[in-house]
């Protein structure tokens, strides 16, 4: 009888190209197959929540895998194993058996993604935030970015050429928090297009600029066309901050 887990991770993105596994590159879902597939001897192929691109950090990830009847110890020491076992840039917070039609990308009732910015040169900061020093109105970016509730179809924040059948997503949170030189992005939604998280935050950076009023970026949304919106920002300060599911997922570790 075949058995289902969840594996909720978190990973600094720096020195992998993305989550899903490509050719000749280095990505997370290929270390923790491997993982995986040399602890518990037998081939395993995760699947992930989503999918996040070169650079693009996560600090609440899932992934599912299954096998037949189990693994021969528990969760909570195959979490042990396979923190041994992974690079230092990926870290097992969490397995947990599920029921066997639980799915991580197709039943997440919300994710919740955070852009950060540093206002001034950071050492400690070079892999995780964008650092631009640009004066922005932070008080306007928070306008426009009420006016996102307003809208389901963000065609025009999608990358082009995507394989989906609705460019529909309702967002619940979009915000901008400044302390002192940070600045945070937070922005919840039942779903998300590719890309769309990076273009709506280098659209608002023109609001924040001056570059674009109120009136111009409801036209972008409006319009449904990416060239009408502001260039994507870079991938690096990118986090999957929260993912959740419904709560009656979760089976019992036997």
């Amino acid at each position: 009888m075949k058995k289902r887990y969840f594996i909720r991770l978190s990973y600094k993105g720096t020195n992998y190209h993305g989550w899903q596994i490509q050719p000749n590159a280095n990505t997370v879902q290929e270390e923790l197959n491997k993982a995986l597939s040399t602890i518990l001897n037998q081939p395993i192929n995760v699947v992930g929540c989503g999918r996040t691109d070169t650079g693009v950090h996560a600090s609440d990830f899932m992934a599912h895998f299954e096998m037949e009847e189990g693994f021969p110890f528990g969760c909570e020491k195959l979490t042990f194993k396979l923190n041994r076992f992974l690079p230092h840039d990926i870290a097992i917070n969490e397995v947990f058996p599920v029921k066997l039609d639980a799915h991580t990308r197709f039943d997440a009732i919300s994710r919740t993604y955070q852009y950060k910015i540093t206002k001034h040169k950071n050492p400690f900061r070079t892999d995780s935030h964008w650092k631009n020093q640009n004066e922005l109105d932070v008080v306007k970016m928070n306008e426009a970015a009420k006016i996102l509730f307003e809208y389901i179809d963000f065609t025009s924040f999608s990358k082009l050429h995507t394989d989906v059948k609705t460019n529909n997503c309702k967002i619940a949170k979009a915000e901008w928090l400044e302390a002192e030189d940070e600045l945070v992005f937070t922005i919840q939604a039942d779903r998300f297009l590719r890309n769309m998280v990076r273009a709506i935050v280098g659209t608002l950076i023109e609001v924040g600029q001056g570059k674009m009023d109120l009136d111009g970026f409801r036209q972008v949304i409006e319009s449904k066309n990416r060239s009408k919106a502001g260039t994507s920002v870079p991938g690096h300060g990118l986090f999957l901050a929260k993912i959740e599911y419904p709560t009656d997922l979760r089976m019992e570790d036997v």
